[in-house]
């Protein structure tokens, strides 16, 4: 069976959650990339990083993004909506270069890092994250004022990918608490266990 090397952070959560949601033919693992399992990790992405997903004959392919395209078309799943791939697109780039980005930031700053002995959060990164969510969350929020959905009027991974940040918005103090589409939009997915709970049951 594959395997999918995960961690808890925000990718390889998108990554579970994808997988659990497709009900994709994959052994779940935890791992310590920038531990225990670093050498382990190493020959199946040179980045030592979750995700990654290990085929059988020891081929690997790493990234969140390639790794939930590969999934949907094992399962067969339009998840992908690859009859829509330009907009599928935008919203994945613009997720990581923009909208995940920004919240990433906070992620890092005040939750993965916050109790390594000796850390002292990034104010001016912080300030430079708030800054882009000023922009940012108002446009998400005028698009999701017309839809369910980003694309095509159904659930797809442009969702998953666009609100990887939000399952941590509140221990991490992401500020999109005024934004009621974007909530509403993720309360809709909350919906999903897949989403809401991709570790259950899991390491």
């Amino acid at each position: 069976m594959r395997r999918l090397y995960y961690t808890h952070n925000i990718n390889p959560r998108v990554a579970v959650a994808t997988a659990r949601y497709l009900e994709a033919p994959v052994e779940f693992i935890r791992i310590q990339p920038k531990g225990a399992d670093e050498e382990m990790i190493r020959p199946f992405n040179p980045n030592t990083l979750a995700p990654v997903l290990v085929e059988d004959d020891g081929t690997s392919l790493w990234e969140t993004d390639a790794i939930t395209l590969r999934l949907a078309k094992l399962t067969g799943s339009d998840f992908w909506q690859l009859d829509r791939l330009d907009e599928m697109l935008q919203w994945v780039s613009w997720s990581a270069h923009h909208f995940t980005r920004a919240g990433g930031t906070y992620v890092f700053e005040n939750v993965t890092m916050v109790d390594v002995p000796g850390w002292t959060s990034n104010v001016a990164a912080l300030a430079e994250a708030e800054a882009d969510l000023r922009q940012l969350g108002p446009i998400l929020d005028r698009v999701l004022a017309g839809r369910d959905w980003l694309v095509g009027g159904r659930l797809s991974y442009a969702d998953f990918r666009v609100a990887t940040t939000l399952p941590f918005a509140e221990a991490a103090g992401i500020p999109i608490a005024g934004y009621g589409n974007i909530r509403r939009w993720h309360d809709r997915l909350n919906q999903l266990e897949a989403w809401r709970e991709p570790f259950a049951g899991l390491a």
